[in-house]
């Protein structure tokens, strides 16, 4: 029976939400389920681990050396872990695909990178080419299958679960190479883009910045975060952490409002999960209209503002 360990993500004293999907993908794999904690005052953080649903117990390595997330600390901890494990996986996110790596090469094994599907214990589906096909992989028996988990592909498990709680500690020695200096994170009272259930989302056709201010007040209206195309990132409209699509973020949000946005195979690739997608652009023949569940052609200075209208 396979034993799987999920790297949880600690962001700003909260479980990161993605943990809960990455169980959702452990739980598609089988086995049974434990996760683990670096940081310090876990408390809250791990009773909140410790109710997802299929987790069997919450381990957590609590030390002053483990305050700031740093890959280059958390590797040799869980590598360490590794070997009562079959399978360590990670979050397909910034945290997950800076630490896997690391992991991978110290257990001289190769990462699985964004599955989607687990058929089995060791096959998997991935996507490749900017997500325009689908591989199936079979990973190698007798050593850790150490894995990122594509986010948007795994709906969050519940949290009606009572794992216990165990306090762990590790005896790796850690490198003095590298050290936290400081964390510069862009605040915003909005949802977070990548978990957010509706994102609403501007192209290249908003003309400016400031016409931006018309997405985030609908977005205000349905509580919704706010994404944008690169074309209107490389144009300074907004800043590339709002990026949505191949090179930028991939979300699966339950609705996505996409806003004077043509819909290249690029930006495509970022929302293909997306439950319902909601296209406005002027341009009738817009390749947003062909995977788009509702349309609207026209101006959207003029359909923006009349469906903000509506919401209120």
């Amino acid at each position: 029976m396979s034993k799987i360990l999920v790297i949880g993500e600690v962001s700003d004293g909260h479980l990161d939400a993605g943990v809960a999907k990455v169980v959702a993908a452990a739980a598609q794999i089988g086995g049974e389920i434990e996760i683990a904690l670096f940081g310090v005052n876990l408390g809250d953080v791990a009773a909140a681990a410790a109710k997802l649903d299929g987790v069997a117990k919450v381990r957590t390595f609590e030390s002053e050396g483990n305050a700031h997330i740093l890959a280059a600390t958390y590797a040799p901890q869980i590598v360490e872990q590794a070997a009562d494990y079959s399978h360590v996986l990670f979050a397909g996110n910034a945290f997950g695909k800076d630490t896997a790596p690391r992991v991978a090469a110290m257990l001289g094994v190769q990462q699985i990178s964004e599955i989607m599907v687990a058929h089995s214990a060791t096959s998997f589906d991935r996507s490749t080419y900017a997500g325009n096909a689908i591989v199936t992989v079979e990973a190698p028996t007798g050593s850790a299958i150490v894995a990122t988990v594509r986010l948007a592909s795994f709906t969050a498990v519940g949290s009606s679960g009572s794992a216990p709680i165990e306090a762990s500690s590790s005896s790796a020695a850690l490198p003095t190479h590298t050290r936290f200096l400081e964390l510069k994170a862009q605040k915003s009272e909005r949802p977070d883009l990548q978990v957010a259930r509706t994102v609403v989302a501007g192209g290249r056709a908003l003309g400016s910045g400031d016409n931006f201010q018309m997405l985030y007040s609908l977005a205000d209206k349905l509580g919704a975060a706010v994404g944008a195309s690169r074309a209107a990132v490389d144009a300074g409209y907004v800043p590339n952490d709002l990026q949505v699509g191949q090179t930028g973020k991939v979300i699966a949000p339950e609705l996505y409002i996409a806003i004077g946005i043509s819909g290249a195979i690029q930006h495509l690739a970022g929302i293909k999960d997306a439950r319902t997608i909601v296209a406005i652009n002027k341009d009738a023949d817009a390749p947003i209209f062909e995977i788009a569940d509702y349309g609207l052609v026209g101006d959207l200075f003029k359909l923006v503002p009349e469906l903000e209208g509506l919401v209120s």
